[in-house]
């Protein structure tokens, strides 16, 4: 399944859920699925509430199917509490960190920076979106990059800012460095990983 595209509020009410990374929106106007029989109450079977947990992840992330896949089967070969893994992973990827830093108002639009060349890691120019950054590692906008009319207004608006105490950001000198790894209570998105790790566990 390729990455998604397409109305991200739409998808939010389809969860019944804020996906911070992935709009700047809400659906609070319209908190009802989409669709004629949206505001009809629907009972949801087991496995459509574990699939359900796994959308909100691979959509808030931007992730695709293959990719959420791997991480889960890393996060269980740690050996520690699989899903508490699974959200640090997500959390390290360099376009949420940008996203987390203030420095781009969602996920794709951090994914957009990175993917065009904007971002620096320790000084070196890193355009993979799913880059892992590192313990102690320093980002950055290149110096052509710190005035971009993007950038400005996320940093005007942080979002993703909230709650992120594994980072010291200057917004000033536009850097972040990740000072510890994130951990579950560090995450803007409510989700039950539980759920998401039963979804897998008869799929790997």
């Amino acid at each position: 399944m390729s990455r998604f595209t397409g109305p991200r509020v739409k998808r939010m009410r389809a969860l019944g859920t804020e996906l911070p990374g992935l709009s700047a929106k809400t659906p609070e106007k319209r908190p009802y699925p989409p669709g004629q029989h949206g505001q009809a109450r629907k009972k949801i079977s087991e496995f459509g509430l574990r699939l359900q947990e796994k959308q909100k992840l691979r959509l808030n992330y931007g992730v695709t199917e293959k990719q959420l896949r791997g991480l889960v089967q890393e996060a269980k070969r740690s050996g520690g509490d699989t899903g508490s893994k699974l959200l640090e992973l997500l959390e390290r990827r360099l376009d949420n960190v940008i996203f987390r830093a203030g420095f781009a108002r969602t996920i794709p639009a951090a994914r957009q920076l990175v993917r065009h060349g904007h971002i620096l890691v320790d000084g070196a120019t890193v355009d993979i979106p799913s880059y892992r950054v590192r313990l102690g590692e320093t980002l950055a906008l290149h110096p052509r990059s710190r005035d971009l009319p993007p950038v400005v207004a996320a940093l005007d608006q942080p979002r993703g800012l909230e709650n992120a105490p594994w980072m010291a950001v200057d917004a000033a000198s536009r850097t972040a460095q990740v000072t510890e790894l994130p951990e579950r209570g560090s995450v803007l998105l409510a989700v039950k990983t539980s759920l998401v790790v039963e979804y897998y566990s008869q799929r790997l």
